[in-house]
């Protein structure tokens, strides 16, 4: 004879009970050393693309892997085949992996192309105004804008943009006085005129007037000044006052 069960008490189902409770939630991937990611998931191949799209440098599986939330095997699996299909559709990049890390290329078959665009307007020669700022950049860098402009006696916002442009004069700090920025010439400007250091520059002394020269030029000007200005104030001394005009029938004074 079983015993009766308590009124008000369904029969315990354990099984049925654990059936009933919601699942728990995964949980999120490991990494190579078992830490887990905080990083949200998101699909792997376009945030693969995303993160080389804006990346200056190559990035290998584990960076990659660690940015993107998903183990290195599967990173490495979705580059390959990234490359393998951009190679398939003709694309006018590719994506290699050269030095240890992946980074997205140019095609070679379309470098004309790149470089016609990449040196659009910086084989046209340069204004007289362009080559005397820059000298003036390359003999007294680093200088600020207002310093090259009081040497020329001109503005050069206009000019010194142009170079910046270039690539021939970088910025180098700022004035510790003025807070005014300071800017020098680059590597670019020495590669261009075949040296390399503003130390090689031509000396500025053989271009410059002899002094003996430049005397004479001075002393040949304040004469000049003096025969302009010179005779007209001795004649009126050598003339003196004027006589005072006398009335008819009185003596000179």
């Amino acid at each position: 004879m079983t015993d009766a069960q308590p009124e008000g008490h369904a029969p315990e189902d354990r099984p049925e009970a654990a059936a009933d409770q919601p699942d728990e939630a995964p949980e999120a991937p490991e990494a190579d050393g078992g830490d887990l990611l905080a990083v949200p998931l998101t699909e792997l191949r376009p945030a693969l693309e995303a993160v080389l799209m804006v990346s200056d440098q190559p990035l290998d599986d584990v960076s990659l892997a660690s940015t993107v939330g998903y183990p290195a095997t599967e990173v490495s699996a979705a580059l390959r085949e990234l490359a393998a299909e951009y190679t398939e559709q003709g694309r006018g990049f590719e994506l290699r992996n050269v030095a240890g890390g992946w980074r997205f290329y140019s095609r070679d078959e379309y470098a004309a192309v790149v470089e016609a665009f990449v040196l659009e307007g910086q084989q046209a020669r340069l204004t007289q105004a362009a080559l005397e700022t820059l000298a003036v950049v390359a003999y007294k860098q680093p200088v600020s804008r207002a310093r090259v402009s009081a040497i020329r006696g001109v503005n050069v916002d206009g000019v010194m943009r142009t170079l910046l442009s270039r690539g021939l004069v970088e910025e180098a700090g700022q004035d510790g006085e003025t807070g005014a920025n300071l800017f020098r010439t680059t590597s670019y400007f020495l590669e261009r005129i075949g040296v390399t250091s503003v130390d090689d520059l031509p000396e500025l002394a053989p271009y410059l007037p002899d002094m003996d020269d430049l005397e004479d030029e001075l002393a040949e000007m304040a004469a000049s000044e003096s025969v302009h200005e010179g005779p007209a104030g001795g004649a009126e001394a050598a003339a003196g006052p004027a006589p005072e005009p006398t009335e008819p029938g009185s003596a000179p004074s």
